[in-house]
């Protein structure tokens, strides 16, 4: 805790002692940036903002309004629903929306964007065939990677044994029981 300001002394001169005391200290030689020119962000006044999501790792999508932020992520839905593991997981991301949506349309935050509601056999749709897609990718995929193998009628081995069986069948001699 500081001590108090005695009452002969001006605040710029008890401020000033107080910082000279804490550098003698050393309490600011382990700041980041030490030791560094002050970054220099020409004429953007929002500088601070990027800054800062950078350092958080955020994207800039989150300064759009709640009904841009919608409109993106309707845009974004073929591919969220895309890799989503069942049809339940996709039916509950498409509400979750609908439900976001329609809390946006009630409480509108002045920006006139359209929006609307995204339907949810649509998107059902959209998975399956995104599901069924990608497993006759994979399926391509394993098979190129397996040597193949000639069949046997492409040798022309499956049209002999054809033959020798008919060959077989008619010389056959017939058992009749009785």
């Amino acid at each position: 805790m500081t001590e108090r300001k005695r009452w002969d002394l001006t605040f710029e001169t008890w401020i000033e002692r107080q910082i000279r005391v804490a550098q003698d200290r050393g309490d600011f030689d382990d700041l980041p940036g030490y030791g560094k020119p002050i970054p220099d962000h020409g004429d953007d006044e929002l500088w601070w903002v990027k800054s800062y999501l950078a350092r958080e790792g955020l994207s800039t999508e989150a300064l759009l309004p709640p009904e841009l932020q919608l409109r993106r992520e309707i845009e974004r839905l073929p591919d969220t629903v895309g890799s989503a593991p069942s049809e339940k997981v996709v039916r509950e991301i498409v509400s979750d929306l609908n439900r976001r949506i329609a809390d946006c349309l009630r409480f509108p935050s002045g920006l006139p964007v359209p929006i609307h509601k995204v339907d949810t056999e649509e998107m059902v749709e959209v998975w399956r065939v995104e599901r069924a897609r990608r497993r006759e990718e994979a399926r391509t995929a394993l098979n190129s990677t397996r040597p193949r193998l000639e069949t046997e009628s492409e040798t022309g081995v499956a049209r002999r044994r054809w033959i020798f069986r008919w060959f077989r069948r008619r010389n056959r001699p017939v058992v009749r029981e009785g």
